[in-house]
C-alpha cells in the first residue's frame, strides 16, 4: 500500500501554519517531531475528565492509574519488554542523571565508564560529573570520515576496569546509527552494563531490547509525536538491584522505585497516543511484517510496521534531498556514507555564511531548520565546529513532502549564490 503522506499531514494541525505568507515547512524534527491531532485529544480529555493524583479509590484518580498502566503497556510494546520494566520521568536528560548516580552507588575509585564523542550532552554529562568520585570517564572517538564509531578505539578502552558503557543509539546531530548490538555485546563481555540514549533513534527504527540485551535504554515521546514526557527502559534484573535515588514513601519495586513524586499524567496520556497513532498508520502497512514477528502482540506488530513504513517513506526522500546539496557549490553536507545505516537527517555548512545566518534566511520563508551544535559537545569539538557555530541541521518526518523539500533546496541555492 502507498504510504499515505496527505492523510499523515491531515492529522497534524500545526502543518496549517503560515510565516510571512508562506506554509511553514517543519524539518526541525530532530528537536522533536509536531503533534497530531490524537494527541492533543487525548491530553485535553485526560485534563477535562480524569484530573487526579494516583492511588485513589473515586473515579478518576481510578482512571489515573489504569492510563498510566496502559500506557506502561503501549510502551512495552514499543520497546519489546513486559510493562514493569517501563518507567516514566521528566524528560531524557533527568533520567539519565538519576540513573548515573544510582548506578554510581555501587562504584569505586578507579572504576571506569566509557561515553562516546558522537553523543548527545544528555549522555555525556550525568557520566562525567562522577569523574569528582574518581571515577574514570574514557570517550571514544569518531572517525571523521565516516562519521561513525570508531570500533577499533572502543575496544581498546573496554577492560575489566569498564563498569558502564552509555552511547546513543542514533546521532541527533549527523544522522549515524551505531551498532548498538555490537557495542553491547562488547560490553556484556567485560560485565558492563549497557545504557542507550535512544531519544533520537525512536522515531526512525524498531526498537528491540531483548534482542539487544540492553540493561537500561531511554528516550522521550516528543521526539515521535508525543508531549515531553520521558521514558525508560530497564532490564528486570538491573532495576531489581539499581539503588535508586528515592524518598522512604516510595515504593521500591520496577517500575516505581525510579519514578520520584507525581508523574506527569495527562502527558503520560498523550504519550499513549503517540504510540496509539505509530500502530494506526503500521494497521495499514501489514506488508512489512516479518514472519519471525508473529509471536508479537497485534499492537508491537503494528508500531513494527509503522515504524518501517515510516522510514521507507523518508530514506528516498533524505537520499535526494543530500545528493541535491552535493551539487550546491561551497556546501559541505555532514553525513554517513551510503553504506553506512542512519536517520532521515541532514546536516551541513556553507562557505559563504554561518549555520545560523542560513537558518533565518529560511525561516524568514517559513522553513524551520536548526542551527548550533546540538549539545553534541565531543563530534563538534573533534570537527573543530564548536567555536564556528557548528551546522545547520535538517530533520524528515512522515509529514515531509518531496515539495517542501524541493521548496528549500530553491531557497539554499539562492543563499549560495549570495
Amino acid at each position: 500500500m502507498m504510504f499515505d503522506i496527505k492523510g499523515i499531514r491531515s492529522q497534524f494541525p500545526a502543518l496549517k501554519r503560515i510565516v510571512n505568507g508562506f506554509p511553514a515547512v517543519f524539518f526541525d524534527s530532530p528537536g522533536g517531531t509536531q503533534t497530531p491531532q490524537c494527541v492533543i485529544d487525548k491530553m485535553l480529555d485526560y485534563m477535562i475528565h480524569h484530573n487526579a493524583n494516583s492511588g485513589g479509590v473515586f473515579a478518576t484518580s481510578i482512571e489515573t492509574d489504569e492510563i498510566i498502566l496502559n500506557t506502561r503497556h503501549a510502551f512495552a510494546d514499543f520497546f519489546g519488554c513486559n510493562p514493569t520494566e517501563v518507567s516514566f520521568g521528566e524528560n531524557s536528560t533527568a533520567i539519565n542523571l538519576k540513573l548515573s548516580h544510582a548506578i554510581a552507588r555501587d562504584l569505586k575509585p578507579g572504576d571506569e565508564i566509557i561515553i562516546t564523542d558522537i553523543d548527545h550532552d544528555a549522555n555525556r554529562s550525568p557520566w562525567q560529573i562522577l569523574e569528582e568520585r574518581g571515577i574514570v570517564i574514557r570517550s571514544v572517538r569518531v572517525n571523521l570520515e565516516s562519521l561513525t564509531l570508531d570500533m577499533q578505539d572502543y575496544k581498546n578502552k573496554l577492560s575489566t576496569n569498564t563498569k558502564v558503557v552509555a552511547f546513543n543509539y542514533g546521532s541527533n546531530a549527523v544522522g549515524t546509527i551505531s551498532n548498538a548490538k555490537e557495542i553491547i555485546n562488547l560490553a556484556r563481555s567485560v560485565n558492563a552494563i549497557s545504557v542507550v540514549d535512544a531519544v533520537h533513534y525512536a522515531l526512525h527504527g524498531v526498537i528491540d531490547v531483548k534482542d539487544l540485551d540492553v540493561d537500561f535504554l531511554f528516550c522521550s515521546a516528543y521526539k515521535f509525536f508525543g508531549p515531553h514526557v520521558g521514558v525508560l527502559y530497564s532490564k528486570t534484573e538491573c532495576m531489581n538491584t539499581l539503588k535508586t535515588l528515592k524518598i522512604s514513601a516510595q515504593k521500591n519495586i520496577a517500575p516505581y522505585k525510579f519514578e520520584t513524586g507525581t508523574l506527569n499524567s495527562e502527558g503520560i496520556a498523550g504519550a499513549l497516543a503517540a504510540i496509539e497513532f505509530i500502530a494506526d498508520i503500521g494497521n495499514k502497512h501489514p506488508e512489512y511484517l516479518n514472519i519471525n514477528q508473529v509471536q508479537y502482540s497485534q499492537r508491537r506488530k503494528e508500531i513494527i510496521c509503522g515504524m518501517l513504513a515510516m522510514e521507507n517513506y523518508e530514506t528516498p526522500l533524505a537520499n535526494y534531498f543530500k545528493d541535491e546539496l552535493l551539487k550546491i557549490d561551497g556546501l559541505k553536507l555532514y553525513s554517513p556514507g551510503k553504506d553506512q545505516l542512519c536517520t532521515s537527517t541532514i546536516s551541513f555548512r556553507m562557505n559563504n555564511m554561518q549555520p545560523l545566518e542560513i537558518a533565518k534566511r529560511l525561516a524568514d520563508k517559513g522553513i524551520f531548520v536548526w542551527a548550533g551544535g546540538f549539545y553534541v559537545v565531543g563530534l563538534m569539538s573533534a570537527l573543530g565546529l564548536e567555536e564556528r557555530g557548528g551546522m545547520v541541521r535538517i530533520g524528515l518526518a512522515p509529514y515531509n513532502t518531496k515539495e517542501e523539500i524541493d521548496r528549500t533546496l530553491n531557497e539554499i541555492r539562492n543563499i549560495a549564490r549570495d
